[in-house]
């Protein structure tokens, strides 16, 4: 694979996306039901049904075996036409950090597989390691592997060359111990065809990825980046402001939408809730909401960034008590 692969943008037209069915109770502790609706929700929007037919990407879904595409089904309705089902070890729905990322060149598809340690070896789960081979094998995409640490979620491009990530993630010692600065930035740039690296410097509160870059700010035209604007009170008003001066200070474009601020879990422990954490289908952008003040106008800030998909709010908090939202639990495939 040459540096003229790149990693296309997440609203460049998709063939597929990649995720899967939630079933390890450990991983959600107040229940599988709720986040199973929700990303079976999240499959539905992605599919997007007109007059009973797919307009949408096709959704690839991975399930342990016919037990679970069964309860996928039964959830999912008439969208399941829209839904390949392959069935294999796998540990949860992380797709886009267990999952290999797709790079394009004229025509070209590939992928780009790397090394996983269970975010810094904190959540190490049977399976995940072989899923970035298995998806390869699945799609039929060959690629190459490279010897770094790295999870989708900790990065963002804009298709253009400019790429965000942060140091907390990625210079954060647990990963890549033995990489600085300088030798990540190499390496992102071989394997995503990225000219240009932005560092952000740390992420929300409770975050399980350490500082993943997709809760924090994303690309949403080229040179053009969303994000959080905190209110007084927000526990994460210092990480929000900083991030905002960072990418000024990087040349960037910023438009903001509201923080959701303080999140808790059943048990009172503050969530890592984010709008940015939100997925670009082809027809669709899925936007996770929290049942707080902020829902409605970051959903309607966040649909007008993408006037030419429909906007399709869907509980996220039942999802993040797993770790993440929506973005964290997809890869999209892009067509080449």
């Amino acid at each position: 694979m040459s540096t003229s692969f790149r990693m296309p943008a997440e609203w460049a037209p998709h063939t597929a996306v990649w995720t899967a069915w939630p079933h390890d109770p450990e991983q959600w502790l107040e229940g599988l039901e709720a986040p199973q609706r929700a990303l079976m929700n999240m499959v539905a929007a992605i599919v997007d049904l007109e007059h009973g037919l797919p307009r949408g990407e096709r959704v690839e879904l991975l399930v342990r075996h016919a037990a679970d595409e069964a309860a996928a089904r039964a959830l999912l309705g008439p969208a399941a036409q829209g839904v390949t089902f392959h069935h294999g070890p796998y540990g949860d729905v992380w797709l886009r950090d267990t999952g290999p990322i797709f790079v394009t060149r004229d025509g070209e598809l590939a992928a780009a597989r790397f090394r996983f340690d269970g975010w810094g070896g904190k959540y190490v789960m049977k399976g995940d390691a072989e899923v970035s081979a298995r998806v390869m094998a699945w799609s039929g995409v060959r690629g190459a592997a490279f010897e770094f640490v790295l999870e989708g979620g900790a990065v963002e491009v804009d298709g253009q060359g400019a790429l965000l990530t942060t140091k907390q993630c990625l210079l954060g010692g647990a990963r890549n111990p033995g990489l600085d600065q300088r030798a990540l930035e190499a390496r992102l740039q071989w394997a995503l065809g990225a000219d240009r690296v932005t560092w952000l410097d740390r992420g929300l509160v409770n975050d399980h990825t350490d500082g993943h870059i997709d809760t924090l700010a994303r690309f949403v035209a080229p040179g053009v980046v969303a994000c959080m604007e905190p209110g007084p009170s927000d526990p994460n008003r210092e990480a929000l402001a900083g991030i905002i001066a960072d990418l000024r200070a990087a040349k960037l474009e910023v438009v903001t939408v509201p923080s959701p601020g303080a999140v808790h879990d059943a048990s009172g422990m503050l969530m890592p809730a984010s709008y940015m954490n939100f997925y670009i289908a082809n027809t669709t952008v899925v936007i996770p909401t929290y049942g707080v003040a902020a829902d409605d106008a970051a959903v309607a800030a966040i649909a007008e960034m993408f006037c030419g998909r429909r906007a399709v709010a869907l509980d996220g908090k039942t999802v993040v008590v797993g770790g993440g939202a929506f973005h964290c639990s997809t890869q999209q495939q892009p067509i080449a």
